[in-house]
Order: structure tokens, then C-alpha cells, then sequence
């Protein structure tokens, strides 16, 4: 039913938030939970492994390498369901390297991203434990000159300001969504030499995040889960 209203509403988020919360027609019971030392030292180690194993990422990544990343939100988990073959990851980017630094660049829309521009953030911060429960890098095999145009043409979209479509409309590019950020990307890039599969469900078409990192012409280089 998510899936159905998420691919043909234009405020896909708000409808099935609201028509989830207008369905649930009774009171839950709570249970009363208690937070203990031990478990805040638990989460507290938790997270130190979790940006260590980010540091250590950090250091195999390479321009043009695409970073998929696992919400642990609500919104998060709905999104997965728009991937039909693999759910593993909800959200997507493409990292850039810039000087020592290592930045992703990527499309969000809602509360997390108000004016709905597209994001260039830290790695660290893309991948944070707070709001993720994993991440995974997958490569490109881009040939040197196909970095550079990929490097131009994010950086020129971002200065731009393109911002989020909400109706996952591919007709359009003024617009673009997570994964349809990331293949219009690497096709001008590539000159149509890497091209993306679409799902397509109740005959509406898109980009899923697992059509980018299923692609033939992507590579696993590691996944972490925290």
C-alpha cells in the first residue's frame, strides 16, 4: 500500500505518513523502558567502532565511488521498499574528493533538507551511526577522463542548486531524486556508456537505489554494518 501511494502522489512522504498514522485506529500499549549505565556505554562503544570503521573506509574510497547508506528512521525503512531486488540500503550519494577531504554529494528532500537543494556533505557525517545503521562503497569502472566530467558535472549541478523531486518524475531534469541524481550523472558522465535499469510498479517508472549499486558495472568494495 506504501509503495502504491509513495509512486503516485506528488507529497508521497506527507500522504503516507499521514494515511499511516489515520489508520492506526487504536491505542498501543508502551512498554516502560529503562536506560542503564551499562547501556549507555554499550551505545557509546558502539558508535566509537561505528566511526572508526568510517575512517577506515574513508581511506579506499576514490572519486566517483558511490556510497549507499542504511536509515535506521521510519522514512528510511519506507524507502527501502521502492528497491525490488535488494533492500539493503535506502539512500545514496557520490563521493568527490577534494583536496584531503572526501565529500558526498547527494539528493534529500523532507525536514532533513528544507530548501530541498542538493547536499554536499562530509563522508563521516553521510554515514553517521546516529541516523544509519550501515553503509556500503561501490566503484564505477570510469576511466580517468569520465572522473573528471563526473567531478564537473556534480560540482556544476550543485552550484546550481538543483533540488529534490518529489514526484520521482525522470522526464524531468530540473529536478532529480537520490538515485536519479547518481545515474543521469554517470550517463552524461560516460556518455551513455554506463546506463541504469529502472523498476517499474504499477506502470510507473524510476530509478531504485538498487539499480546503481546491482549495476554490471559497479563493484562492491565494502559494506559495514554497525
Amino acid at each position: 500500500m506504501f509503495l502504491q501511494i509513495c509512486l503516485n502522489t506528488q507529497r508521497w512522504l506527507f500522504s503516507c505518513l499521514f494515511i499511516f498514522i489515520a489508520g492506526c485506529t487504536y491505542t498501543p500499549a508502551y512498554n516502560h523502558i529503562t536506560v542503564t549505565p551499562a547501556d549507555v556505554e554499550a551505545d557509546k562503544l558502539k558508535n566509537k567502532n561505528a566511526f572508526s570503521a568510517i575512517g577506515k573506509a574513508a581511506t579506499i574510497l576514490s572519486e566517483g565511488d558511490l556510497v549507499m547508506r542504511t536509515g535506521n528512521d521510519f522514512t528510511s525503512e519506507m524507502l527501502e521498499q521502492l528497491c525490488l531486488k535488494n533492500k539493503t540500503y535506502s539512500h545514496c550519494g557520490i563521493a568527490l574528493v577534494e583536496h584531503d577531504s572526501i565529500f558526498v554529494y547527494h539528493a534529500l528532500g523532507g525536514e532533513w533538507n528544507p530548501d530541498e537543494k542538493l547536499r554536499r556533505d562530509p563522508f563521516d557525517l553521510f554515514c553517521n551511526p546516529f541516523g544509519n545503521r550501515g553503509f556500503g562503497i561501490f566503484r564505477f569502472d570510469l576511466h580517468k577522463p569520465e572522473k573528471q566530467r563526473l567531478d564537473s558535472v556534480v560540482k556544476e549541478w550543485y552550484k546550481k542548486g538543483l533540488q529534490f523531486d518529489m514526484k520521482f518524475d525522470l522526464a524531468t531534469n530540473d529536478r532529480l531524486y537520490c538515485a536519479e541524481f547518481i545515474s543521469k550523472a554517470v550517463e552524461v558522465a560516460t556518455k551513455g556508456r554506463i546506463s541504469f535499469s529502472t523498476t517499474t510498479v504499477k506502470g510507473f517508472e524510476y530509478v531504485a537505489p538498487d539499480d546503481l549499486f546491482l549495476n554490471q558495472h559497479a563493484t562492491e568494495k565494502l559494506r559495514i554494518h554497525f
